[in-house]
């Protein structure tokens, strides 16, 4: 069998066009990667009106949605076309070709065939689907290869574009104009940002490598879809009498699965991108319901033979188990869902240590925002005012929380809940999120400016600040008991959102003197 390409060989692929199937998978992957793209990195708030479906029918955040319509698209979308949602309308996926591309570039046979490992893929699947049902976030937003795509894109690609828009800004401001306005960079989590970076390398490394390694390996999405594309109407067929074996779609199947010794396809593995029918000279090779050649039985017994083969031992009893493991997940989260510029800005501000963070109106609860949140950061970039920030607690790992040094929660923005795909923050209007207690505004007696801090008379400084910026008017100024000449301000919980308001705007450095502890429950004022 020749391994190399032969001159007649090269000239006639150049003569070829490309194929049909390559043209519209190339198509979709650059509308669903540029869209979700310019979503993450979008510090305006402007392209989540356009683009927010994108991130809807996505496959992890539908079903932690129980978005029953969506994910019977795509679970028929693969039952009659094969694996197109990880080769054109997955983030991750898109991003794996676009480095597995580069990677090849100069090498005359790329890949080669490497067996299944399914004991890695359904021990990977299981584990995605018992940390949903446990409620382990972390677990669920490391395997979700939406939420990798986002964190990646939002830590390290949103900075670039911040950083841009603050360039353009600052031409205009030397001129004193307001034609532009740029976006403050900092970082929100060190942790955030490292796993980002880990997760970068490790795609980077395998799609250069091998290509569609992450998909095909430890991509939980994958395994589901793969196990029903063994059953999809179309599929890429071999043609017996027309192929002698030359190998050029097995060197150019970026998914690894074509076993050109035996002509067989693990349609598992095959993502349907279309590099086989291109690189096919002979035309042994096509895409269709119904086989090719004579050998229809043969062809058959192959298929079926690709189901039950499994040389690690692990039989479709185990991926039914986990299957059900991820629905019963899905259940559960649907169920818990039922459970549960005034003035200017004092800078020098630190994030005080909360007992309960404040989760970000729509979350409902705690609970159910972990079992909701895949950490995607979505939410983290698009908010106007920078008061999400990914967590930094190990339980909640990447989640986002609100922090108030920078901003506070305005009762008129409510873009988190309308960007949010998994419903981890239930959609809102800003008359229901007005009226939503998130936490409670806490006093810290020895923070306050007007105890601490007398002026040379003996008199102490008088400081509304807290009172005067409560949109609720739920703090009042009242005098101390053990100083009666000093006002103090006395916090009414009942009245209290959770804002944050009060500890942004709070002079006093560097812990705010008035901080918002969060609910465990959310509940209405």
């Amino acid at each position: 069998m020749p391994e190399t390409q032969s001159k007649e060989e090269r000239k006639m692929q150049k003569r070829k066009p490309s194929h049909p199937l390559r043209r519209l998978r190339t198509l979709a992957a650059t509308l669903f990667g540029c869209g979700l793209t310019l979503l993450f990195v979008d510090y305006t708030g402007t392209m989540h009106h356009y683009l927010s479906l994108m991130a809807k029918v996505q496959f992890v955040p539908a079903l932690l949605a129980f978005n029953i319509l969506i994910i019977a698209g795509l679970l028929l979308l693969t039952g009659l076309f094969g694996r197109v949602y990880c080769s054109a309308i997955c983030p991750l996926g898109v991003f794996q070709d676009l480095v597995a591309r580069v990677g090849r570039r100069g090498k005359k046979l790329p890949y080669r065939y490497v067996p299944p490992r399914p004991w890695l893929r359904y021990g990977v699947l299981m584990l995605f689907g018992l940390s949903i049902v446990l409620g382990i976030g972390v677990l669920t937003a490391l395997l979700d290869p939406y939420g990798a795509y986002g964190r990646m894109a939002q830590s390290l690609l949103q900075p670039f574009f911040e950083w841009s828009g603050a360039a353009l800004a600052s031409v205009p401001a030397r001129m004193d104009s307001n034609a532009a306005c740029g976006s403050e960079i900092w970082l929100r989590s060190w942790p955030t940002l490292l796993v980002a970076i880990a997760t970068l390398l490790l795609v980077d490394t395998l799609a250069w490598r091998g290509g569609r390694t992450y998909c095909n390996t430890i991509c939980p999405v994958g395994t589901i879809l793969g196990f029903i594309a063994r059953f999809s109407w179309l599929k890429v067929r071999f043609n017996h009498e027309k192929c002698i074996s030359c190998g050029l779609c097995a060197n150019h199947c970026k998914a690894a699965c074509i076993d050109i010794k035996t002509h067989r396809i693990d349609y598992s593995r095959c993502v349907a991108c279309g590099n086989c029918l291109e690189h096919c000279v002979h035309g042994a090779l096509a895409y269709s319901g119904k086989l090719q050649s004579e050998h229809n039985k043969e062809e058959k017994s192959q298929d079926v033979s690709s189901v039950t083969d499994n040389p690690s031992g692990v039989s479709r009893r185990a991926f039914l188990v986990a299957g059900a493991s991820i629905v019963a997940s899905a259940v559960l989260a649907r169920t818990g869902l039922k459970e549960d510029g005034w003035l200017s800005t004092v800078s020098g501000a630190k994030m005080p240590r909360r007992k309960q963070p404040v989760l970000p109106p729509g979350a409902l609860s705690a609970s159910h925002f972990a079992r909701h949140c895949t950490a995607c950061q979505l939410c983290v970039s698009q908010c106007p005012e920078n008061v999400l920030r990914p967590s930094g607690r190990l339980m909640t790992l990447m989640q986002p929380e609100m922090s108030y040094e920078r901003g506070w929660c305005r009762p008129g923005c409510n873009r988190c809940s309308q960007v949010c795909p998994t419903k981890a923050i239930v959609p809102m209007n800003h008359g229901e999120k007005a009226s939503v207690q998130i936490g409670c505004a806490v006093w810290i007696r020895e923070n306050c400016l007007t105890l601490s801090r007398p002026t040379g008379d003996g008199v102490a400084v008088h400081c509304d600040r807290c009172a005067e910026v409560c949109p609720n008017g739920a703090i009042t100024m009242m005098a101390d008991k053990q100083q009666p000449e000093s006002l103090v301000p006395v916090v009414n919980a009942a009245r209290c959102i959770g804002c944050g308001a009060c500890e942004h705007f709070c002079p006093a450095r560097p812990f705010s003197a008035i901080y918002v502890e969060g609910l465990e429950r959310h509940r209405d004022v």
